[in-house]
């Protein structure tokens, strides 16, 4: 999936400028990278927060047609109105064809439900971490990781070196090292006391807590 905002060079600067801006609906931005120089942008609000909502543009090589003249970038860092959920600031990088990249992707948590951990033991699925650093060239960026727990057992967790990756893609922690935990099954009461039950042996009742 292709996605393309648009913007137009901005020649005014400063506070005083990017405040009234914001009251033209506009949003403030930079484009950097790539050896080129930084350059001061400006976004239609509206259209810029309609793809703000969706997760890949969090974690995609988006298409920037600025000024008429395309160029692929990574949204790299925004600032949000603390009332008004509003973009106050955005930051693009320019990206490279042929250096790798470091980006934050989601992970897409399936199987859960049919985990041995959740489904005979009755625990439940907690999420340690809902993204992960991963580097790559542009063209191998994945929009999201799916992360399998259909194995997952109770009281086990599934660390970053168990997630098949895409062809050319790595984790930044895992070749540092650190091998994070991601996900577990975590026992409940009940499902302490569903475990007790499994384990008497038949005719004998589980003594009351």
């Amino acid at each position: 999936m292709t996605i393309e905002i648009s913007a137009v060079t901005r020649a005014a600067k400063g506070t005083g400028a990017s405040r009234r801006l914001r009251r033209d609906a506009k949003v403030p931005g930079i484009v950097y990278g790539a050896g080129k120089d930084p350059v001061s942008v400006e976004f239609d609000a509206k259209a810029l927060f309609m793809e703000f909502r969706h997760e890949a543009f969090h974690a995609s090589i988006l298409t920037l047609s600025l000024d008429g003249k395309k160029e692929s970038v990574l949204l790299r860092d925004f600032q949000m109105h603390p009332v008004r959920n509003t973009i106050q600031h955005v930051d693009f990088q320019r990206v490279s064809a042929t250096e790798k990249i470091h980006v934050k992707v989601p992970l897409h948590f399936v199987n859960g439900d049919i985990a041995p951990g959740v489904k005979l033991n009755g625990g439940i699925v907690a999420h340690i971490a809902t993204e992960a650093d991963v580097s790559c060239l542009a063209k191998d960026l994945p929009e999201f990781v799916e992360v399998d727990l259909a194995n997952l057992e109770i009281g086990h967790s599934i660390h970053l070196s168990q997630i098949a990756l895409p062809k050319g893609v790595e984790f930044v922690q895992l070749a540092h090292g650190n091998d994070l935990a991601v996900a577990s099954i975590a026992k409940t009461r009940g499902s302490t006391a569903s475990a007790a039950d499994d384990a008497a042996p038949a005719g004998e009742e589980t003594p009351a807590a």
